[in-house]
């Protein structure tokens, strides 16, 4: 079995070359992770703008919440062709995106999309929220360093989205609580120092009536519903531990065509 499996591998090897073949293989490896986990949002494996398997996982909550269309904002968004919102305009949502980069793409004549370049701290991210076009149902934060704080500077001045969408350090485990020392200058150098673990975001939002209803599977993103719709996941299990995701960096090709200027262009207007 074994000789008959490694010649199947080097068959692959010759036609696709190393490099698809690891990413097929990792691409296997992510699938079954996603099909082991207790939590049934884990097996929402779509992905279409995220990085992994976050829009699959986004898609479910807010269908599960009940809202078709509705508003977002999203703090760190890249140069805006992969990041946790953008599946939300192609469902024909509109929003606010705040960022340090440029955008890939032109916002001219945009009906659905703002965008602000601008280093966020807390000072001024209450400011950025409040500069929006109405309440955010959807409310995402990714800028690799401070983000406990600026979520609980949003938190702390009302904003309570349906749904919020955080990155996590996954390199500590529930229920190791870790949080970076606030430096409103910080950038990330790759490292493990950024963020926040998952036990520390999960007691900040405990404390606001929000409820830990998914990590996605590579343990980069967490997901947090408001009290108010517990009722829609009552197949979710309640244990940190259960949903917690552990690190699964590994960098892969996309499963699909890479995102574009011109269809996120086509998508805004």
């Amino acid at each position: 079995m074994k000789k008959a499996l490694n010649k199947i591998l080097n068959s692959l090897s010759h036609r696709l070359g190393n490099n698809d073949l690891y990413d097929l293989m990792l691409h296997k490896a992510f699938s079954e992770r996603q099909s082991r986990h207790p939590n049934p949002l884990n097996k929402s494996k779509f992905y279409g703008f995220s990085q992994n398997d976050e829009d699959g996982i986004t898609l479910e909550i807010i269908k599960r919440i009940g809202l078709k269309k509705g508003l977002f904002v999203e703090f760190g968004v890249g140069d805006g062709l992969e990041n946790n919102t953008a599946i939300l305009l192609a469902a024909g949502w509109k929003g606010s995106w705040f960022g340090g980069e440029e955008l890939a793409f032109s916002l001219k004549n945009s009906s659905k999309l703002e965008f602000k370049k601008v280093w966020i701290k807390k000072d001024n991210i209450f400011e950025f929220y409040n500069s929006t076009s109405g309440v955010a149902d959807v409310v995402s934060i990714d800028l690799d360093g401070n983000d406990i704080y600026l979520t609980d500077e949003l938190l702390r001045n009302g904003v309570k989205p349906k749904l919020f969408i955080v990155e996590y350090n996954s390199k500590f485990p529930p229920p190791l609580e870790f949080k970076i020392e606030y430096n409103e200058v910080h950038t990330w150098s790759g490292d493990d120092y950024f963020g926040a673990s998952l036990a520390t975001f999960s007691k900040l939002f405990e404390s606001y009536d929000y409820r830990l209803v998914c990590c996605n599977t590579s343990g980069a993103n967490a997901f947090f519903v408001h009290g108010s719709f517990t009722e829609k996941f009552k197949d979710v299990p309640n244990d940190i531990s259960e949903l917690y995701c552990e690190p699964f960096y590994f960098l892969r090709k996309r499963k699909m065509h890479r995102p574009s200027a011109a269809t996120m262009e086509l998508l805004i207007k």
